[in-house]
C-alpha cells in the first residue's frame, strides 16, 4: 500500500484536531473525561461563573502554562522551545473550544450510547497523541513536561508519565470535590452512568485503555504515512534547539 509521504506536519495537525475532537466527544458522555483533560473541565465549571472569558479551553492553556512553570523550576533550566509548547497548547485550547461550540447541545441520553461514544472519543484521542509521536513539531506542555523531567533526572520516561498521570488524577479529584463545594452531594450509586464534576468512571476506563490504543493506532498511522518531514529547514531549526 502506498504511504503518504512527507507526512510529519500533517501529523502534527492531525494530532491537535483529533486530540480536541475526542476529549469533546469524551465530555458530553457525560461519564467522565481523561485525568489529562479534567483539571480544565472542573477549573472552568467554577471560573466561567466568575468570568466567560475562562472557558475549557483558556483554562486548558492558562494550566499549561502553570505546570511550564513548575517544569522550568524543577529541572532549573529554559529553553526558548518551551515557549512553542505553550504556543500549541493556546491553538489546542482554542481548537478545543471550537469543538464544544460545534457541538453545542448534543447529548447521549441513552447509557449505551454514552458508552459507545465514550470508546470513540477515547480511539480519537489515542489517534491524535500517536500522531504527536511521530512529528518533530512541539508538542503540547504535558509531553514537554514528562519528556523534560526524564532527561533531566536520568529517570525512565514510562515511569514518570505513570507517576505524572496518577498526580493529575489525584489533583482532578481533589478539585472535583473541593472546588464546587458541593462534595456531599456525590453518589456513589450513580458514578456509572454520571460523572460528578467531569469525573467518572470514563476517567478511570480511559486511563485503562489509553497505553494500548494509542499503541495499536500508531501501528495503523506508520501503514498509511510516512512520518518524514516536508520543512527539512524547520526540523533542522527545531531538532538543533533540543540540544
Amino acid at each position: 500500500m502506498k504511504k503518504i509521504k512527507n507526512a510529519s506536519e500533517l501529523l502534527w495537525v492531525l494530532g491537535i484536531v483529533f486530540v480536541a475532537l475526542g476529549v469533546t466527544i469524551c465530555s458530553k458522555t457525560n461519564l467522565g473525561v481523561s485525568m489529562i483533560a479534567a483539571p480544565a473541565f472542573v477549573v472552568a465549571e467554577v471560573a466561567t461563573e466568575l468570568n466567560a472569558f475562562f472557558n475549557v479551553g483558556v483554562t486548558e492553556y492558562i494550566i499549561q502554562g502553570f505546570v511550564l512553570i513548575i517544569m522550568c523550576i524543577i529541572v532549573g533550566r529554559f529553553n526558548w522551545r518551551y515557549l512553542l509548547a505553550f504556543a500549541v497548547a493556546v491553538l489546542y485550547g482554542y481548537t478545543l473550544n471550537l469543538f464544544i461550540w460545534l457541538f453545542g447541545s448534543i447529548e447521549f441520553n441513552a447509557v449505551w450510547l454514552r458508552y459507545l461514544m465514550l470508546i470513540v472519543g477515547d480511539v480519537l484521542v489515542a489517534f491524535g497523541v500517536a500522531c504527536f509521536f511521530r512529528t518533530y513539531m512541539p508538542l503540547q506542555v504535558y509531553e514537554l513536561f514528562v519528556a523534560e523531567i526524564a532527561d533531566r533526572f536520568k529517570i525512565s520516561i514510562t515511569r514518570v508519565k505513570s507517576v505524572f498521570d496518577i498526580t493529575l488524577l489525584i489533583i482532578s479529584v481533589l478539585l472535583a470535590f473541593t472546588l464546587s463545594g458541593d462534595a456531599a452531594e456525590f453518589d456513589w450509586s450513580t458514578i456509572w452512568y454520571s460523572s460528578f464534576h467531569s469525573i467518572g468512571i470514563g476517567t478511570l476506563i480511559t486511563t485503562a485503555i489509553n497505553s494500548p490504543t494509542i499503541a495499536f493506532m500508531g501501528k495503523m498511522i506508520d501503514r498509511f504515512f510516512e512520518a518524514t518531514p516536508r520543512f527539512l529547514k524547520l526540523e533542522q531549526i527545531l531538532k538543533r534547539n533540543q540540544a
